[in-house]
């Protein structure tokens, strides 16, 4: 039986996979997502599903899909959904990103969302656990399936909203374009002001036109070691 914890106080449940656990990453691309009008989402690779379980708490005219490939996971991303009632507007997928073309029509939604893989299997150490590694590089799925994937999910003016590594930004955004997917946002998330990004939130458009919107850093920790007011706002520790 799954241990199910809230998030925050009368938010929503949620119970973490041995091997997927819920990453800042995960929450603050979630909050980065502007899902303002969008009726149908679809998270790519979503693990015990946080992602679609944050946006559907959030934004209640919104349908989101969960794609994950180990069923562990996936099974308990649908647990997640029915602990939380949201299993009539949300739909767990058990299938492989690169498959894409077999499982969807083309355009069925107009909001993509991932947190994938960062690392090339040649660059960086990956766990010797199997699934870890896979969540963490690209073993069984590369930026460009991502991509690949995201351009043929979203329909023209739909939104894929990713985070990445600031270091490979370049190799983002050339799958991305490549694809047919413009960058419109970017925010880099940073510990403290004056350090080194350590993270990228990035936003494209299908079809969109060229132009890009640079936001504000989102910095993590001020000068005195405590959260910022940002991110006690995201994580409602206010």
């Amino acid at each position: 039986m799954p241990e199910f914890t809230a998030l925050w106080e009368d938010g929503p449940a949620f119970a973490q996979a041995e091997h997927f656990k819920l990453s800042t990453d995960c929450v603050l691309l979630a909050d980065f997502v502007n899902s303002s009008g969008r009726k149908r989402g679809i998270d790519l690779g979503c693990a015990s599903g946080a992602i679609a379980l944050l946006l559907l708490w959030r934004s209640p005219r919104l349908h989101m899909t969960g794609l994950e490939l180990v069923e562990e996971a996936a099974e308990l991303a649908r647990e997640n959904m029915e602990k939380n009632s949201l299993e009539d507007r949300s739909k767990i997928i058990c299938g492989d990103i690169r498959r894409h073309r077999e499982l969807f029509k083309s355009g069925s939604f107009d909001l993509v969302a991932a947190n994938p893989p960062y690392f090339p299997v040649e660059r960086g150490r990956l766990s010797p656990d199997e699934k870890r590694s896979g969540a963490r590089g690209e073993l069984s799925c590369t930026l460009e399936d991502i991509c690949a994937a995201a351009s043929y999910l979203c329909c023209t003016g739909g939104s894929f909203s990713v985070v990445y590594k600031p270091e490979r930004l370049s190799e983002l955004f050339c799958a991305m374009t490549a694809k047919g997917l413009e960058p419109k946002r970017l925010r880099l998330v940073c510990h403290k002001a004056d350090s080194a990004p350590s993270l990228a939130l990035v936003e494209g458009r299908r079809g969109g036109r060229p132009g890009l919107d640079i936001l504000p850093s989102l910095v993590l920790t001020g000068p005195d070691g405590r959260e910022t007011e940002e991110v006690l706002r995201i994580y409602h520790r206010m």
